[in-house]
């Protein structure tokens, strides 16, 4: 009989967040040990329940949620998503210029897939959320991975961004705020990057699924405001994190900037939106009581707040460790520690999550995951309670002791 492989698309695509370290965690599973879980920002698993208006407002609609919606989302949901964008300045968008997804995830793929030819460069930051580049790669385009700075609180390097530009770059992803990173762009970092976009003609694809998990007097800045009517904006984020329902699969893509100039491209991803029928009717009617309701999310990312205090819990903590340095996040659900070379000497970052697994079993990502250049990095996802992450940063630590004597 003929091998039966995988496509040859698939070749180069990764997606480490879940991939052999997973694996390695589900083998131990098997054997009766208990993982703790720090590689995705699940947010159901560790105690954040979806607020009761959405819940309430899911179960009245599911008599009217049997069959497929318009493929672009149903009118209430892409209305409300439409004057959320209105309300922050961007008074041209309205409901035509937004798509129901089934999360980001999905519109990701869709986006690229319409977008990208054999050979496109698309600019992706490093560290990134691995689901782009992936999605560049498996679309046939060319992610070119631009660095943010560490020593400069993890903001893109707009020198290198300029230096990694060809005639064959069409657009450049923005993440923001950053995952891994908790980084939190200012107003003039934001307006460079769209800048440079407006320099090269590159269309902006904006990651803004955290948009409301932001720290202290940071502030988030929507990348469509500084794009206006000259650069083409995409501007992604969902209901996932802020509302905590992760498994709902509720998100959006926003198009705004000259979009008379993209009808072809709008066409395309329609066609891809009409392929796959619809997303998901039942978590689209959440997004209308989501946006428009209390946003409990406030009382998450204040003193005293878990999101809070469990992120601020953990940089503390990471910090105090010998050897390991972590930038403070501003915001998101992550942080995203350095070890320092000299102390911990590592060639293979995932074979030292995969190794801190069986010995402590806490499952973390390692930063090559992300797409980071440099074997010396790792990712801790913040949603457990304090109680709990002293316990799993404190086993992190005993096992870097180990690695130290």
């Amino acid at each position: 009989m003929r091998l039966i492989t995988q496509s040859l698309k698939l070749r180069g695509v990764r997606y480490d967040v879940r991939g052999p370290i997973l694996e390695e965690a589900e083998r131990l599973e098997a054997q009766g040990h208990k993982i703790l879980k720090l590689n995705i920002g699940n947010t159901a698993p560790f105690g954040f329940d979806a607020p009761d208006a959405i819940l309430a407002d899911m179960i009245h609609n599911l008599p009217q949620s049997q069959g497929y919606s318009d493929s672009r989302g149903i009118y209430s949901a892409r209305t409300a998503v439409a004057q959320y964008y209105q309300s922050r300045g961007l008074k041209d968008v309205d409901v035509d210029d937004v798509y129901i997804g089934n999360g980001v995830s999905e519109l990701i793929s869709m986006v690229l897939t319409t977008f990208i030819d054999d050979g496109n460069e698309v600019l992706v930051p490093a560290p990134d959320y691995p689901l782009w580049t992936g999605a560049v790669t498996l679309a046939g385009g060319t992610p070119v991975h631009y660095r943010c700075d560490e020593a400069n609180g993890w903001i893109p390097d707009l020198e290198d961004i300029e230096s990694k530009i060809t005639d064959a770059t069409f657009a450049i992803v923005i993440i923001n705020p950053n995952n891994p990173t908790g980084a939190v762009y200012s107003a003039d970092v934001v307006r460079g990057l769209v800048d440079i976009a407006r320099k090269h003609d590159l269309v902006v694809m904006a990651d803004e699924i955290y948009e409301k998990i932001i720290f202290d007097d940071h502030v988030h800045h929507h990348a469509a405001t500084f794009a206006g009517d000259d650069v083409l904006c995409l501007t992604f984020s969902g209901l996932s994190k802020a509302y905590r329902v992760c498994g709902y699969r509720a998100g959006w893509v926003m198009v705004s900037g000259p979009t008379h100039l993209a009808t072809d491209f709008l066409e395309g991803l329609t066609l891809l939106a009409n392929m796959r029928m619809c997303a998901n009717v039942p978590g689209q009617h959440a997004i209308q009581t989501a946006l428009g309701g209390y946003q409990s999310v406030n009382e998450l990312i204040v003193p005293g707040g878990r999101f809070y205090e469990q992120s601020k819990l953990a940089w503390n903590l990471l910090n105090k460790i010998p050897g390991v340095s972590c930038t403070e996040p501003q915001g998101a659900l992550y942080c995203f520690p350095r070890l320092d070379p000299e102390v911990y000497p590592i060639d293979d970052d995932q074979e030292f999550v995969i190794d801190l697994l069986r010995a402590k079993k806490i499952l973390v990502t390692h930063g090559t995951g992300f797409n980071w250049f440099h074997s010396d990095h790792f990712r801790l996802v913040t949603l457990p309670s304090v109680e709990i992450l002293e316990e799993a940063i404190g086993r992190i630590a005993s096992y870097l002791e180990s690695l130290r004597e």
